[in-house]
């Protein structure tokens, strides 16, 4: 299971795999072309409620990461696309965050990551 994380103002590289948007809100100044993504799943970034609360305090981490895996639980339809993905190789969780350790990217990898050894797979 190769999930990378990795900041959408990054160049794209071959290494990415598939390139998974994973930000409720498009990135700031970035055409489609430079972003590169191969799939935008904004039903599976934080919501807006959620993103705004945790405003990246690192402080709110562990909180914002409990309260982000809840709304998961509660919509896994739209992890769906991502899931199918992450059967055929590489995929890259893009984030436009400025923090590269607290972020909803590196928290959907931690999700997918626990849920995938739940499975014993």
């Amino acid at each position: 299971m190769d999930i990378r994380v990795k900041r959408v103002y990054a160049p794209a590289d071959e290494h990415d795999g598939l390139r998974v948007l994973v930000d409720r809100l498009w990135p700031r100044g970035l055409s489609k072309a430079r972003v590169a993504a191969d799939l935008w799943l904004r039903d599976a970034a934080p919501s807006t409620q959620l993103r705004k609360w945790f405003a990246h305090d690192p402080a709110r981490w562990e909180d914002f990461q409990r309260r982000y895996f809840q709304e998961l639980d509660t919509h896994p339809e739209a992890l769906e696309p991502l899931r199918e993905a992450i059967k055929q190789g590489p995929v890259s969780l893009l984030y436009s965050a400025h923090d590269a350790e607290h972020n909803q990217a590196v928290a959907l990898r931690e999700y997918l990551l626990r849920a995938h050894r739940r499975r014993g797979v």
